[in-house]
């Protein structure tokens, strides 16, 4: 089971205590408990208060189904790329025998966090979600990948100084967590949308755009804890038909604004096949020290 590799990162979110995997539940030693859920992950979210927006069943299938595809492999391989150079760069890691701990805050399913261990086959990953459906998928997305439901406006179950790499793709920023978990010389990888993602199609279809602001609020949401050492842009094109249109638009914030009949009605105007501008910003933040 791949929560056996990460148990020993993870901490209660009730009262931070060490926590150990049993056959069906993780435990704490003040007999906080958990199950562990038969997909393999565990829920740490604790308390009766709502958690921030976790997709939907259809969204999840809608980005695996696009993601699956292979429509964002070059940014997948990018997000390797720079994982692999940024753990490498550090001594040592936070695991068993120096072993790399590589965190993803938002991971949905997983699909970002399994192609960056793959490069790197002595790390084991802590996929954190707060969507249960996406975070079902995680599961079984790598066997050195955890699944935790965690929502990233909280406390992060997670204990401090961790991980050596942490991941925020098209995810919210916590931006003291990410700090307090990242061990010494860790970094932080975020990669946003740029206000030409998915031309031609916000226009046609009317979907939500990236504000040209974005770049600007994402580094002012961790100016506090981290500094920017590097930066890139990555664009390439798709060719997309109707179904990968809908998947890809089903997958993203439009699709908690737009009727879905409405849209694919819309979807079904448009030629048999689009050319599509992916476009994307990757920024490496460090701790302050």
């Amino acid at each position: 089971m791949s929560l056996t590799d990460i148990v020993e990162h993870l901490v209660c979110p009730v009262c931070g205590g060490d926590l150990e995997l049993g056959e069906r539940a993780v435990r704490c030693p003040a007999g906080h408990a958990f199950d562990v859920a038969r997909q393999g992950y565990v829920s740490l979210l604790t308390g009766s208060r709502a958690p921030g927006t976790a997709d939907s069943t259809d969204m999840v299938a809608a980005r695996e189904a696009f993601l699956g595809a292979g429509h964002f492999d070059p940014l997948a391989e990018a997000i390797a790329r720079a994982c692999r150079a940024r753990a490498g760069a550090g001594t040592g890691g936070s695991g068993r025998g120096g072993t790399k701990v590589v965190a993803d805050a938002g991971a949905g399913t997983g699909h970002y966090l399994a192609r960056v261990l793959d490069r790197l086959p002595d790390a084991v990953g802590i996929a954190l979600d707060v969507s249960k459906h996406a975070i079902r998928r995680a599961a079984r997305a790598h066997p050195r990948l955890g699944a935790v439901v965690a929502d990233v406006w909280r406390p992060l179950p997670v204990r401090s100084d961790a991980v050596d790499v942490l991941l925020n793709v098209f995810a919210p920023r916590n931006g003291a967590e990410f700090a307090r978990v990242l061990g010494d010389g860790g970094a932080l990888v975020v990669v946003t949308p740029t206000s030409r993602h998915l031309e031609p199609l916000v226009e046609r279809l009317g979907l939500l755009s990236v504000d040209e602001s974005k770049e600007r609020r994402v580094s002012e949401s961790l100016n506090e804890h981290f500094v920017e050492s590097e930066r890139s842009l990555h664009e390439f094109g798709m060719t997309l038909g109707h179904d990968a249109v809908e998947a890809v638009v089903g997958m993203g914030p439009s699709a908690w604004h737009t009727d879905s009949q409405v849209m694919r009605a819309r979807i079904g105007e448009l030629p048999e096949t689009s050319e599509v501008t992916a476009s994307f910003r990757m920024s490496i933040f460090l701790c302050r020290s």
